[in-house]
């Protein structure tokens, strides 16, 4: 599947920082942690909280609703096997893209 665009580099979160952005039918949580970008789904499976809300701790993006930890590289939320769908991300030229499965 073809990268798309989701935004342009000035507006990617800034360190240690989430934020959320379009991307075609879905929303996805793009996170900063230490300078690094992921790109994951934002939806939350517990209880469908927006990930791309919540803080960053340790690593981990915390959902704001009731504060479960997703790890933005795996998409795994500790032990509690969860998991969500997370997307490679590339910064080419400015322009920030994802591919979605």
């Amino acid at each position: 599947m073809p990268f798309i665009k989701i935004a342009t580099q000035s507006d990617l979160p800034a360190v240690n920082q989430a934020k959320e952005f379009p991307c075609g039918d879905k929303t996805i949580c793009v996170a900063n942690v230490n300078g690094e970008i992921s790109a994951m789904d934002n939806i939350c499976l517990h209880r469908g909280g927006p990930l791309g809300q919540g803080v960053i701790e340790d690593g981990k993006v915390i959902c704001p609703w009731h504060g479960w930890a997703w790890d933005p590289k795996t998409g795994e939320a500790g032990p509690l096997g969860a998991k969500v769908a997370v997307y490679p991300v590339k910064v080419e030229g400015g322009d920030v893209s994802v591919e979605l499965e």
